[in-house]
């Protein structure tokens, strides 16, 4: 693949927002996990927090990293263990762009039942389980559930330009146009027409 990979990337958090005082202090959460798909390799990988070092090249090689409020929570929470700005990353956060358009935010869950017909397969509070009873592989398992959820999310909307969820009563199915171009090396945009309801 030209000019580097397409990452798409989630995490989980060691700790709860109540054992660290808040959303504000996203920065104290510590991971535990960060899944990864790589376009470039059509590999899922996990890494731990020791293993935080093997990660930093791979985003720092990458055209786009891909996530789903990414950098409102993911990059706060993983800033501490790198020296530079992750928000210098050309990143592409799906749910900032839906609020853009929506004026408000949709869960992953909302948007990957509507869309995919599927949903997440537990909670955070599955993860923060999985990490404190040292069940690893079950907390990878989980985390890269949530990071192939994204990554389909992404292709449904490269595929079908739009993204589906339903109104506020469940029932109905309205459309969210988008329109994802192949990034350059410094900078990828994502478009957004107007809502709709799907036919």
């Amino acid at each position: 693949m030209a000019d580097g990979d397409i990452i798409v990337l989630d995490l989980e958090t060691q700790k709860s927002f109540e054992e660290v005082g808040g959303r504000d202090h996203l920065d104290r959460l510590l991971v535990s996990v960060v899944g990864i798909y790589s376009y470039e390799r059509d590999q899922f990988l996990a890494y731990t927090e020791p293993e935080l070092f093997h990660l930093f090249p791979v985003l720092e090689g990458a055209r786009l990293i891909i996530g789903f409020n990414i950098k409102r929570f993911d990059y706060k929470v993983l800033q501490p263990y790198y020296h530079r700005a992750l928000a210098q990353f050309p990143t592409l956060d799906i749910l900032e762009e839906v609020v853009k358009i929506l004026g408000h935010r949709l869960s992953l869950e909302t948007l990957a039942q509507a869309t995919l017909g599927r949903g997440k397969v537990g909670t955070g509070l599955d993860a923060l389980r999985y990490f404190r009873q040292g069940e690893l592989e079950k907390l990878k398992a989980y985390c890269l559930e949530d990071v192939k959820v994204t990554r389909d999310l992404y292709e449904h909307g490269k595929l079908h330009k739009k993204l589906l969820y339903y109104d506020r009563s469940g029932e109905k199915a309205l459309t969210l146009p988008v329109q994802w171009e192949d990034p350059s090396p410094k900078q990828a945009t994502l478009y957004l027409g107007d809502i709709h309801s799907s036919q």
